[in-house]
């Protein structure tokens, strides 16, 4: 199995090199539109190479998919904390009625033994 993941790996290096020897012109990346940006007074701009746009975009797609994951499994999440403190509390209930069941079968004796 570790040797199929390593040879995952490096085939997925090896389209990812290639990807970005394939594009490596720069590009230039605005905040906003130039007309936009020159009514509000900020005109920022950067030139990168295109494929750190393409690695970014697939980086910042997963960290937002991630993220949405996250929140919309909290009530699951919320739901097996609510179970394991209900599994505890229920817990430590059935030990206390134990060692008082314990205690008072014996009292019960002694009350049979003074009638």
């Amino acid at each position: 199995m570790r040797t199929i993941r390593y040879l995952f790996l490096a085939a997925l290096a090896v389209v990812l090199v290639t990807v970005a020897l394939a594009n490596r012109e720069p590009v230039t990346l605005a905040l906003l539109p130039s007309e936009l940006g020159r009514v509000v007074g900020v005109d920022f701009s950067v030139s990168l190479p295109l494929y750190v746009v393409i690695f970014g975009a697939i980086v910042a797609g997963l960290l937002i998919g991630f993220f949405w994951e996250w929140m919309r499994e909290h009530k699951h999440r919320a739901a097996a904390r609510d179970n394991h403190l209900a599994k505890q509390r229920l817990s430590r209930e059935v030990k206390r009625l134990k060692t008082d069941k314990a205690k008072s079968e014996g009292d019960e004796v002694l009350a049979l033994l003074d009638n």
